[in-house]
């Protein structure tokens, strides 16, 4: 039986099969079943919507979305138009005559894939009757108080109705359908139990389990095979979740998960060891001109530095052009996320910082959106005293530029003690007297509605980092997503994340890691751990992560205190490199984003696709992977010069002694040099084939290229 094959490694690129040119999908449909397809809730939509371009590309016109009607986002997503597929046409004329609303259009995204949309509230009226027909056929009873289950039932009814229906019209086209999470789960369920002729993929991105169990604070990873998960479940009130989820997982001809350390914690909570582990990808942006992306770093740094300025007004009292910018963002999951592991580094930090005489100031920001009132008043207020005084300086500018033109043009040299007469004087004193303050700058930017029980500012009271002077470590806490409309930083987050040197993601539960992947696209260094995804399958590709970027915090195996000092080690070692050497590891940074990207990473979904029709129609498709073993696989070297790193006594290429460290930060080096260097030791991945399409993937053993087949 295949599925008990072990699951194919991220790093098993050379496990995958080659695919031949018998491989034909001109007469398969895919059908992809998420909650989240023009609906954005989570991280699910961001693997859908940067994927569609790359599954289109593929199947071409026989891909199709489907997801919940939701009118919001129809309306600025979605164009409907009426089904090309006259099997289609006919399964949604015969539905909606039937009582039901469905709709068909074009996601405006990149690949504009065609999206079926499914009004689950227009259908409630069949939910008892599901309900009961749930029990009776599977023994999964769903609670009438559960609105988020009860949209699942009726999500999962009426896609395995909608396949049920293709199936009917279509011959002798083979159906595939993927379903993702426990919400689009039960579809699948369905599909089996009516033995409907569907080659299934089921996709966890985070068990449900998992995620409740590491929010209580328990050493999850080093206990997984000890749980009782049925009493687990039963205790937090989601065992009719876990049953729709573990019967999906179960049910699948193929199930996969996003990361290693997912598809271990699958295996012990939903008793099934995934079939192949699916990383997730994004579209990396490359920009035509060389360091592009370090441009654009000054650039958003220098709004970041504008901001700094308002909010630390009257305590100005550091260099900012000394100054890091560290940031850790995403959902507000106090430990899940690491931010109380981050705070607890960033308080040992000040200490090192200080005790050393370090001239560096470390600003770190947490953007983790929580309930707030609004800004609050000296947060704005700093941002109009920076205003004031840049139309003072200005003003002043103005009348001292038109005396010096005036003195120039009768030939004389300015009297630059006559230049600034007493209003002069007088304007730059009131602004001055203007800046000043009798408070501390503030921690956070909003007042928050529950300011006494808030995590983040009760561990920033106990560890007493409150923005003073004598700090080196300064915190500002945004609890709210950024945008380019704010009166306050005015700046999305792409921008916002370019303009930073670090960012800190040392989380505890984190399947994959969006946030770090992010980073290193843009060129950003991030510290990842070995329990999220991202770093797992950072430590298998990059024999030394910390040379290109990437530190990974051990947190699997350590206790806290010990990740802990980890943590503020490689903060510290951070705070110590140049400028020079900040700049060079940014540039071996952003080299890695060819390995972040779909046309690398979709290599996976693909071969999950292959194996699903394989089990579905044996005497149609074949699939036989081969066996990896341990040699197999890819992995970036160390970089040919050695690492940035002033914890190392070797020098950092290009060869610099410490006084020109200190002397000449900006010296320039042949940065071509180093790329060519460095290219020379990584194998670039392969190009992987497909039947009727004409574009670039990248692979595990040769040069990407664009390949046509006939």
């Amino acid at each position: 039986n295949r599925r008990d094959r072990s699951h194919l490694s991220v790093t098993s690129l050379s496990g995958l099969e080659e695919w031949d040119e018998e491989f034909d999908l001109e007469d398969a449909v895919l059908f992809e079943i998420a909650w989240e397809v023009a609906n954005k809730v989570g991280g699910i939509y961001t693997v859908i919507q940067t994927k569609a371009r790359l599954t289109a590309e593929e199947w071409g016109e026989n891909y199709f979305l489907v997801g919940p009607y939701v009118e919001s986002n129809v309306r600025t997503q979605v164009e409907l138009i009426e089904p090309t597929n006259p099997a289609l046409k006919s399964t949604i004329d015969k539905m909606n005559r039937s009582g039901c609303k469905v709709y068909f259009g074009r996601w405006l995204i990149e690949g504009s894939p065609y999206v079926i949309l499914i009004d689950v509230g227009f259908t409630a009226w069949s939910l008892d009757r599901w309900k009961s027909e749930l029990w009776e056929n599977c023994a999964i009873g769903v609670p009438w108080f559960d609105r988020e289950a009860n949209d699942a039932v009726l999500f999962g009814f009426l896609t395995a109705w909608l396949l049920g229906e293709v199936r009917g019209h279509t011959e002798p086209p083979h159906i595939l359908a993927h379903f993702h999470e426990w919400l689009a789960g039960l579809g699948l369920v369905l599909c089996r139990q009516r033995q409907l002729p569907v080659a299934t993929i089921f996709t966890t991105h985070a068990t449900l389990l998992g995620r409740y169990l590491c929010a209580g604070n328990v050493d999850f990873y080093n206990n997984l095979a000890e749980f009782n998960v049925d009493k687990e479940a039963g205790d937090r009130q989601i065992y009719h979740r876990y049953c729709l989820e573990r019967a999906a997982a179960r049910c699948a001809h193929v199930f996969t998960t996003v990361s290693q350390i997912t598809a271990i914690e699958a295996e012990h909570l939903l008793k099934r060891k995934p079939d192949i582990v699916t990383p997730n990808g994004l579209n990396v942006k490359k920009f035509s001109a060389m360091h592009e992306f370090q441009n654009l770093h000054a650039q958003s740094k220098n709004r970041i530095q504008e901001f700094i300025r308002g909010h630390f007004y009257g305590h100005l009292d550091f260099n900012l052009d000394k100054c890091l910018f560290l940031f850790i963002a995403g959902r507000y999951e106090f430990s899940n996320k690491g931010a109380d592991i981050f705070l607890e580094a960033l308080a040992r930090l000040n200490y090192l910082l200080r005790v050393n005489h370090s001239d560096v100031t470390v600003i770190a920001f947490f953007i983790m959106p929580a309930r707030t009132n609004n800004f609050n008043v000296e947060t704005l207020k700093g941002q109009a005293v920076r205003k004031q005084l840049w139309d003072t300086a200005q003003t002043v500018k103005e009348r001292f530029g038109k005396k010096l033109y005036e003195s120039l043009l009768v030939g004389q040299l300015p009297d630059v003690s006559k230049m600034l007469d007493k209003e002069d004087f007088t304007i730059m004193k009131r602004a001055i007297f203007a800046t000043q303050r009798q408070c501390q700058p503030p921690i956070c930017t909003h007042n928050m509605l529950e300011d006494s029980s808030d995590p983040i500012l009760n561990c920033i009271r106990r560890i007493g980092l409150f923005n003073s002077s004598a700090d080196r470590v300064k915190i500002i806490f945004h609890p709210e997503f950024l945008s380019s409309t704010s009166p306050l930083l005015p700046m999305d987050y792409e921008e916002f994340v370019r303009g930073c040197h670090l960012g800190v993601f040392p989380s505890y539960y984190e399947p994959w890691g969006y946030t770090p992947a992010e980073c290193t696209v843009m060129g950003i260094p991030s510290i990842s751990t070995n329990l999220s995804g991202f770093g797992c399958f950072m430590e298998e590709h990059i024999a030394d992560p910390s040379a290109y970027g990437i530190y990974i915090l051990d947190r699997r195996y350590r206790g806290v205190d010990e990740s802990c000092n980890q943590l503020t080690s490689f903060l510290f070692q951070f705070c110590k490199q140049s400028r020079r050497q900040r700049i060079i590891q940014r540039n071996r940074t952003e080299r890695l984003s060819d390995l972040l990207d779909w046309r690398y990473l979709g290599r996976y979904y693909i071969s999950a696709r292959h194996m699903a029709l394989a089990k579905a129609y044996p005497d149609a498709f074949s699939y036989e992977p081969h066996e990896p073993n341990s040699a197999s696989g890819f992995r970036y070297p160390r970089p040919a010069s050695v690492p940035p790193s002033p914890a190392l006594s070797r020098h950092s290429s290009p060869h610099h002694s410490e006084a020109e460290d200190n002397d000449d930060e900006d010296e320039r080096y042949d940065e071509d040099l180093e790329a060519e260097k460095d290219r020379m030791n990584i194998r670039q991945p392969v190009a992987l084939p497909f039947k009727n399409k004409a574009y670039t993937v990248y692979g595990a053993n040769g040069d990407g290229a664009t390949t046509e087949k006939n």
